[in-house]
């Protein structure tokens, strides 16, 4: 062989060498290649579940609404084993799975996953009945993954919206001379979208121009405005457009509202129906029921009660007929005398008992029975030591009678002195045993005020602190902003009416309820203007309430309305305030925390 040949033989081993290294590194990748695609693939397939297990949580919670929504009172069921409902749960009559804790506890499916996706909640109620909130944790659980969120739920009701109406029209029962037109010849009311009383307004009440609503605002019934101001939504039952009727109580055309949030009214979807009565906030004030609905019960009083709240945290209370401020049955066969709704002999007297505000409770003000069983029964003919009233007689003379001593509560207003005497404002106002509650002050604490009958607010309602304290006002018939007045009759019988209180303006902070009638200014269309009703949290009531008269534009008597929607009943609802009678409960806020249990149930 030439020696070009053996040249070349000898670099055979070299290319081979080389191929070898080449698929080495190939196969190494493919390997890796192969590896990643695995690996990835049950990254996506931990990813998939991951994100479903918190799909699964949200589910649960939408489920406890459910609930929620066929069974007001499935918030006392839960699973008292959970460290999260704090014990203050029961077991429902009938298993839920979701109520399951620990390794051997069950979980419920969410529907439609086939059985791949699961929950299990814990219920903290434990500030129900203080704020209407209810605290749920679920945990969502898809493969080997778990997440956990925690929701607060609070009851839709009327304290949602700064002004709720059933009806815009005036309250039959107060605008008797045509609170008959209201009424079909079927003797039904319809709102005015049903074909109430076809060609009449039946004092229909409109938004003036005077009147600004910062916060959101919700009819049952057709709304009328006129150069009004809406800074919130505005929402009506009325099913199709119009949503609201650009014109005056009249039915004349007058100046747009001002929508300013959403530029015009929405429809809500539905009625939201009123309770019949205030009755379950006097249950309250049962100790008959502590190991059941009532751990904690209010005070009682009855018959016409003054109530002045101090900046300290103190009220004084004066209630001449209150026998006993709790009663220990349904029938008030018997009763009690806890010193923190004030001692009797004190409460009887003119002085009045001072006690400290109930923390997170309820004060029910009753008519005197006519049940001579009731604890707090009163003959017809027996008035309370030191006070003396009378049943029958004139608007003017009817009442507590005048004196040293004599005047229980103040109205109406008696004076030596016929030019400021008040001039009661109708035949059924100031009745010697009604459960009236007339109310003022400094409001420092969280409970909820109630009467049987009528709620007088006879003087500047606020609170001392407007981020802490929280007030609500129920009455079971109208709540009045007090105005008194003195009637006088010239030599040609012409009457005339003199306001008694000549200052300007008045502010509520409340949230103001009136089941079955109104929320109005007394005397409203009397004399002269008042300056402006400011009021600080909610309005809620069956009848719309007038509060002044004018034009659409200009104010010519009452008040102007400035009213301010409190933003934390959003979150929160004071103490055992009344709700609609067909709610749903919304969630108020989200939070995911970690996951508090493992895919086999147990605590992590």
């Amino acid at each position: 062989m030439s020696p070009a040949r053996r040249a070349a033989d000898g670099e055979e081993g070299a290319a081979l060498l080389i191929v070898l290294a080449v698929a080495a590194v190939l196969a190494m990748l493919m390997t890796l290649l192969v590896g990643l695609s695995i690996n990835g693939m049950r990254q996506a397939h931990s990813d998939a579940d991951w994100n479903a297990a918190l799909a699964a949580a949200y589910a649960g919670v939408d489920e406890y609404q459910s609930r929620l929504a066929e069974d007001t009172g499935y918030y006392r069921y839960g699973n008292p084993a959970s460290p999260f409902s704090s014990g203050t749960v029961t077991a429902p009559p009938t298993a839920n799975p979701a109520f399951g804790v620990g390794p051997g506890g069950s979980w419920a499916t969410v529907a439609g996953s086939g059985g791949a996706a699961q929950f299990r909640y814990e219920v903290d109620n434990s500030t129900y009945a203080t704020t209407g909130r209810i605290r749920i944790r679920s945990t969502g659980k898809v493969g080997t993954a778990t997440r956990t969120v925690i929701a607060d739920l609070k009851q839709q009701g009327f304290i949602d919206f700064l002004y709720f109406t059933d009806y815009e029209v005036q309250d039959p029962s107060i605008a008797a001379s045509t609170g008959a037109s209201c009424y079909n010849a079927s003797g039904t009311l319809k709102y005015s979208w049903e074909g109430r009383t076809a060609g009449s307004t039946c004092n229909e009440i409109a938004f003036g121009g005077s009147d600004t609503n910062n916060g959101p605002v919700h009819s049952n019934d057709t709304i009328r405005a006129c150069g009004a101001t809406f800074t919130g939504a505005v929402t009506t039952a009325k099913p199709s457009a119009p949503f609201y009727l650009n014109r005056d109580a009249n039915n004349a055309a007058c100046d747009a509202a001002k929508f300013r949030l959403t530029g015009y009214p929405a429809p809500s979807g539905g009625i939201i129906g009123m309770p019949a009565t205030n009755s379950q906030l006097k249950k309250e004030t049962r100790t008959d029921l502590v190991n059941d609905d009532v751990p904690r019960p209010g005070c009682l009083y009855t018959g016409p009660t003054q109530f002045t709240f101090y900046a300290n945290g103190t009220v004084n209370v004066i209630s001449p007929f209150t026998r006993y401020t709790r009663i220990g049955n349904a029938n008030a066969t018997s009763g009690s005398t806890p010193t923190e709704c004030g001692a009797i002999a004190a409460l009887q007297s003119p002085a009045g008992a001072t006690i400290t505000v109930p923390d997170n409770n309820v004060m029910y003000v009753q008519n005197v029975p006519a049940t001579a069983a009731d604890v707090n029964y009163w003959a017809p003919t027996d008035n309370p030591r030191d006070f003396t009233c009378t049943a029958s007689g004139s608007a003017g003379t009817r009442g507590w009678t005048f004196g040293t001593g004599k005047n229980a509560t103040g109205y109406p207003r008696k004076t030596s002195d016929a030019a400021t005497t008040e001039t009661a404002p109708t035949a059924t106002t100031y009745g010697c045993r009604s459960g009236d509650v007339f109310v003022k002050g400094t409001f420092n604490g969280s409970a909820t005020l109630a009467a049987e009958n009528y709620v007088f607010v006879v003087g500047d309602l606020v609170y001392d602190d407007a981020q802490d304290d929280m007030l609500g006002l129920v009455g079971n018939n109208a709540v009045w902003v007090y105005n008194p007045v003195r009637a006088v009759t010239d030599r040609r019988g012409n009457v005339t009416y003199h306001l008694l209180d000549t200052g300007k303006n008045r502010t509520i902070d409340a949230a103001i309820l009136s089941v079955a009638h109104t929320f109005q200014v007394q005397n409203y269309d009397k004399d002269t203007t008042r300056g402006t009703l400011t009021i600080l949290g909610a309005i809620a009531q069956k009848y719309r309430g007038p509060v002044g008269t004018g034009d659409g534009v200009t104010l010519s008597t009452g008040y102007a309305k400035n009213y301010v929607y409190d933003d934390r009943f959003k979150y929160k609802a004071p103490p055992k305030f009344l709700n609609p009678v067909t709610t749903t409960y919304g969630v108020t806020s989200w939070v995911e925390t970690a996951a508090v249990w493992a895919a086999d149930g147990s605590a992590r």
